[in-house]
């Protein structure tokens, strides 16, 4: 709450709904132009439809859906004579902030007939001194000014609304900080402003290197060894290190939000302005964001706005008497699956305060850009549960919520306007084309999209199939399905695969010996072959994509067990909530061979400049010997994922010249057996019949099990 320039527009009025068939521009958009992104020529398709054949059939349906955009950024712009980012400076006005050695505290709430502000400043008592005004020109929005010495840093306060027929005690939407008693476990809205003086960064302009984007997913609390909630200061102090050293230029916060149930994850948020105080201070986290960028690492949030968690005393579910003042009426309000509520995204009232959201995470925080949760529920009314979307004529149905994809496409839009650089990421599993598209070329403007059908297939496989009847085949397809016009964010394990009730990678593969046969040593037939396998899998799925790659906190060392919260069925315990690095640290277990092989093989991968970029060309695949290799510019990479057979003499038609081995899974280092020299380099051999291109044969003795990354040497 540090002092702010006071924006002169509170919000837009209207709900200005339309559907997305519609081709009619407005008038003024039509005139005047809402900006560049309306330039598109009535009588030339979009780059989406011309370069998916598949896709003419729906060109209406598409080119509808992207003048809806076009016609709503007119509307919030005023017909372009306004940056969208002008229109989502809502934390700017709303909220309590200091102003002219005042306190003025806004808020937006339609429904209501009274608004007291209430604290520890006055017993939480009514007083008409803090009664709130509703401002006649506003739109709903309510005011206070109150002198600076009735309010103090650290006090905390909320609002007692009053509507037709009830009252309720409400912390502030636009709240910037909450605290919760730990006694009472009660939430409240907390004055904040240590300092008229605003942090001083010590990056002041910072740009992500995506060259490629190396994601470690994380959540602050359960970052640490001890039993308990971690911090800011000490995921600052302990973990930022660790994710340098290991090589990853990106970290993915998760829970940053308030919520008010820690065991959410983060994501039934109550408070979408205030960083959770329950891992620190505002400054601590901006402390946390700074040092990140002082090791060239970007730091990208976890953002929910596909839907809001029911509290009405912590959130939003019934402000002020108004139960749809922020959400749909009717059997659209409520999530089916996440006991929680829709955002009613044809209202612009709804629009400015998500917009202003994301402006807010960028400027306050200076967070590089947002992976945007549930994207998958925004799009679709059935919010994608039991749809099967076998064929492009699922996206095109009428199931399509038109508001909530234009909803996107300006967040994408505002996005990239505040911060050119901001990378966004689209959680989503339908597979809606466009989606990681540019809006001027009909998409939806998300950098990247997650490659959510990679970890599926890997469980799937792990679960139902033998080894030998592992396809590589199979898993080269899958791992390079997608669009070839959308980036992807690969990873074969993300949170999802890690809470309770399910398992990860490595529990799925070596399960109970973990605990059992995990010392160096000790190993049995499982343990070898779930840490065979775990590095595999992860070469194969990090050295295909084609925009970034991401791992959940501790699962690059293969992290025992899953996460579990506390709650009331575990007794409230945080024994699985937390990250057991000393594993890792520990020298004679057998965890930091998968460690030291995650880092070994992100160094390998940026060998190859732009690897993301870089045509993957299939060698070889043999589904009966299990073996498969393709190169990546001066990469070559050989699996053999037999797990009784090892070849002699394999060969393959490469480029001629030397090659020594960079990576293999089966070094001593990495927990293999070591059954190659990998200081040898290997020759090819010139075959006059099959000599084409400057090709030659390459002869590798291939182990089971493993898998081999090369490069072509300078003779």
């Amino acid at each position: 709450m540090a002092k702010k320039e006071q924006t002169k527009t509170p919000v837009a009025k209207g709900k200005g709904s339309t559907k997305a068939s519609s081709k009619k521009s407005s008038k003024t958009a039509s005139k005047k132009g809402a900006d560049k992104h309306a330039a598109v020529a009535a009588s030339k398709q979009l780059r989406l439809i011309r370069h998916d054949e598949w896709l003419q059939p729906f060109a209406a349906a598409i080119e509808g859906r992207h003048q809806h955009v076009i016609d709503k950024l007119a509307e919030l712009t005023n017909g372009g004579k306004q940056k969208l980012s002008d229109f989502a400076t809502g934390y700017l006005y709303f909220g309590l902030h200091f102003e002219n050695k005042k306190w003025v505290l806004r808020e937006w709430a339609p429904n209501a007939t009274a608004i007291y502000v209430i604290g520890d400043f006055n017993n939480w008592q009514v007083d008409e001194r803090y009664a709130m005004r509703r401002l006649p020109k506003g739109n709903g929005a309510w005011e206070i000014k109150m002198a600076a010495k009735h309010l103090k840093h650290g006090q905390l306060y909320k609002l007692l609304v009053r509507w037709e027929g009830g009252e309720g005690e409400r912390i502030p939407a636009w709240a910037t900080r909450v605290v919760q008693d730990p006694e009472t476990k009660i939430f409240s809205a907390q004055v904040w402003m240590p300092s008229e003086e605003p942090y001083d960064w010590k990056v002041k302009k910072f740009r992500p290197n995506t060259s490629p984007l190396l994601i470690y997913e994380c959540h602050i609390g359960m970052a640490q060894d001890k039993e308990g909630v971690g911090t800011y200061n000490e995921f600052r102090e302990n973990v930022l290190p660790r994710i340098y050293k290991d090589g990853y230029n990106c970290i993915q916060i998760m829970a940053i939000q308030e919520h008010p149930y820690y065991g959410s994850f983060g994501y039934h948020v109550s408070s979408f302005f205030a960083a959770s105080s329950r891992f620190g201070t505002p400054e601590e986290l901006k402390q946390l964001i700074d040092a990140a960028h002082e090791k060239g690492i970007s730091v990208i949030m976890d953002i929910v706005h596909s839907h809001a968690v029911k509290n009405e005393n912590e959130g939003l579910g019934n402000f002020a008497g108004d139960p749809n003042q922020y959400f749909y009426a009717g059997g659209r309000r409520e999530h089916p699956a996440w006991d929680s509520l829709c955002f009613d995204y044809g209202k612009n009232e709804v629009l400015h305060f998500l917009l202003s959201n994301c402006k807010y995470w960028l400027d306050e925080y200076h967070f590089d850009g947002f992976r945007f949760d549930g994207v998958t529920s925004m799009l679709y009314y059935s919010h994608g549960l039991g749809d099967n979307f076998l064929g492009y004529g699922d996206y095109y149905n009428g199931n399509e919520d038109d508001n909530a994809i234009a909803y996107l496409s300006l967040a994408n839009l505002l996005i990239h306007e505040v911060n050119s650089h901001a990378i966004t990421i689209a959680e989503e599993v339908s597979g809606m084309p466009g989606l990681a598209m540019p809006f001027k070329d009909g998409g939806y403007g998300f950098d990247y999209r997650m490659a959510m059908n990679i970890p599926d297939y890997w469980i799937k496989i792990i679960k139902e199939l033998r080894d030998e009847d592992w396809k590589p085949s199979s898993m080269f397809w899958e791992v390079k399905n997608r669009r070839a016009d959308e980036k992807t964010i690969s990873y074969c394990e993300s949170h999802d695969q890690a809470l309770v009730g399910d398992k990860t990678i490595i529990f799925r593969l070596i399960d109970a010996d973990m605990y059992w046969h995990f010392k160096k040593g000790d190993e049995n037939y499982n343990v070898e072959r779930g840490i065979a396998l775990h590095k595999m899998i992860r070469l194969l799925t990090a050295s295909t994509i084609n925009g970034g790659y991401l791992n959940f906190m501790g699962n690059e060392f293969g992290h025992p067990e899953w996460i579990d919260f506390p709650r009331q069925e575990n007794g409230w315990s945080y024994k699985y909530a937390r990250r057991q690095w000393n594993l890792v640290d520990n020298k004679e277990l057998c965890y930091h061979y998968l460690g030291d092989f995650d880092r070994q093989m992100l160094k390998v991968l940026k060998l190859q400049k732009d690897i993301q970029k870089t045509p993957v060309t299939e060698i070889w695949t043999n589904d009966g010997d299990q073996v498969l290799a393709y190169q990546r510019g001066e990469l070559l990479f050989v699996f053999n994922f037999s797990y009784n057979r090892s070849y002699a003499g394999y060969g393959f038609m490469v480029r001629q010249g030397s090659y020594q081995v960079l990576l293999n899974t089966d070094a001593v280092e990495f927990g293999g057996h070591g059954l190659n020299d990998d200081s040898v380099r290997h020759f090819t051999n010139y075959d006059p019949l099959l000599a084409r291109d400057n090709k030659g044969w390459l002869k590798l003795y291939i182990p089971a099990r493993s898998a081999v990354v090369l490069t072509k040497k300078d003779d």
